[in-house]
């Protein structure tokens, strides 16, 4: 099974950029998806990003859309999460998850649906 390791969160002002890595232990199959999801204190687990690891279509949240990007770095094993003009709103730990099986694009946003998880990196927004 893919193991996965996130890096990158940190301290950011409101208007700052942050980049996320997802790297994993090995090649994730052609077929799998790789999601982003943040969770801050008492609540649920919020899908933000996803992508087929093998390209196509990328589904982004609404409440970052156009201000965050994925891409891939291939001969690494990384996914990317570029992070623009953030917000205080955006401060959560991000996680990093697989699924090792394509699914239908309706159901990317279900954290139920993946697979394994990183342990997870803190993005803070704070003037």
């Amino acid at each position: 099974q893919v193991q996965l390791v996130e890096s990158g969160g940190g301290l950011v002002q409101p208007g700052g950029s942050l980049r996320l890595s997802c790297t994993a232990s090995g090649r994730p199959p052609s077929d799998s998806l790789l999601a982003w999801f943040r969770q801050t204190p008492g609540k649920e687990r919020d899908f933000v990003a996803a992508r087929r690891w093998n390209g196509g279509s990328q589904n982004y949240a609404d409440s970052v859309k156009g201000r965050f990007t994925l891409s891939r770095d291939h001969a690494q094993n990384t996914l990317y999460l570029q992070m623009n003009n953030l917000e205080p709103e955006d401060t959560a730990v991000y996680y990093c998850a697989i699924r090792s099986r394509a699914i239908v694009y309706s159901s990317w946003r279900d954290a139920d649906v993946y697979d394994n998880w990183g342990q997870g990196t803190q993005v803070t927004v704070s003037s």
